[in-house]
């Protein structure tokens, strides 16, 4: 098999060990030492295919093929390769590689163990006392550190509130973590001092939701002294889904949902609503929707209705 260098004269072959070129093209473009250690290639061939100009040394103990582009990706790998197995992609650029919302996706950040040694990268390297295993997990080829671990990390880099928000949020909604998870891993870094544990804290209280927006609505539902809604739960009815509702006040029998700016518009999707709509009332919830308006500029009338509405017994 064959890897490619990639130049202003086009792509050239480079002959190299079968394992070698598969590995290259996983890691764009990029091999550690000791992988081509690992393969028996000597250091006479290797210093042949580096003054060929099939290979450049990029960073200690790491080569990258020629021509490969530098994305972020590359730098990712670059990092992990040149600081070794005990390191992990972490903070902004680790919540991009989990897709939360409000990332960076060119961020290049890294963790690892601290130890006596200084390691010298372009990149921003963090030091930690504590990865446990479940912080750690595999992303797209990459070693990270968790959505949780991430959402905490980000809190102790003093990110602002609404990012942190955005990152809690999103790992709910994506199911990469929820606020039980992030509260009870939170305890155990609690006793090292880290700075953003009270921020955690404070966000947990009004989690739940997939927005900002729904997390706007367990404010006022918590402001009003309500009883918190269940969130996100799905409705069935023999046994056939019907719908996932944001906000479920179950002893009253209410549903709640809030809706974004753009909200639905089309025929199709005002048709879908109200057959959605009407299996709820079916199956003998009441429904209620909130809009972005109504959550985010008439907090007083949605505390006003809510009250009225959960006390109503039909």
């Amino acid at each position: 098999m064959k890897i490619f260098r990639f130049g202003r004269s086009g792509a050239h072959l480079l002959g190299v060990n079968e394992n070698l070129a598969q590995l290259a093209t996983a890691q764009e473009g990029l091999l550690s030492l000791a992988q081509i250690d690992g393969e028996g290639v000597s250091k006479w061939t290797l210093r042949t295919y580096v003054d060929g100009g099939w290979l450049q040394k990029v960073a200690p103990r790491v080569y990258a093929v020629a021509g490969v582009p530098h994305t972020t990706r590359y730098q990712l790998r670059l990092g992990l390769l040149s600081l070794g197995d005990e390191s992990w992609v972490s903070y902004e650029a680790a919540a991009a590689i989990h897709e939360l919302d409000r990332s960076d996706p060119e961020a290049v950040e890294f963790t690892i163990e601290r130890t006596g040694r200084r390691p010298v990268l372009a990149h921003q390297v963090h030091t930690t006392a504590e990865v446990a295993p479940l912080d750690r997990v595999m992303v797209d080829g990459f070693r990270t550190l968790s959505a949780t671990r991430t959402v905490i990390d980000l809190a102790h880099a003093r990110c602002g509130v609404r990012r942190v928000e955005a990152a809690i949020d999103s790992a709910v909604r994506l199911g990469l973590s929820s606020p039980v998870v992030i509260a009870e891993r939170l305890e155990t870094l609690r006793g090292s001092g880290r700075w953003g544990c009270r921020l955690i804290d404070y966000l947990l209280v009004d989690s739940g939701g997939h927005s900002m927006l729904e997390r706007r609505f367990l404010q006022l539902v918590r402001e009003a002294g309500l009883p918190r809604p269940l969130t996100q739960v799905i409705h069935r009815k023999d046994g056939r889904h019907i719908a996932r509702v944001d906000f479920l006040f179950e002893e009253a029998g209410v549903v709640v949902e809030v809706s974004g700016r753009l909200g639905h518009t089309t025929p199709n999707e005002r048709a879908r609503d109200a057959q959605r709509r009407n299996e709820l009332q079916d199956i003998g919830r009441r429904v209620f929707e909130y809009t972005w308006e109504d959550v985010t500029q008439r907090a007083s009338m949605v505390k006003r209705t809510l009250i009225e509405r959960l006390t109503l017994r039909l």
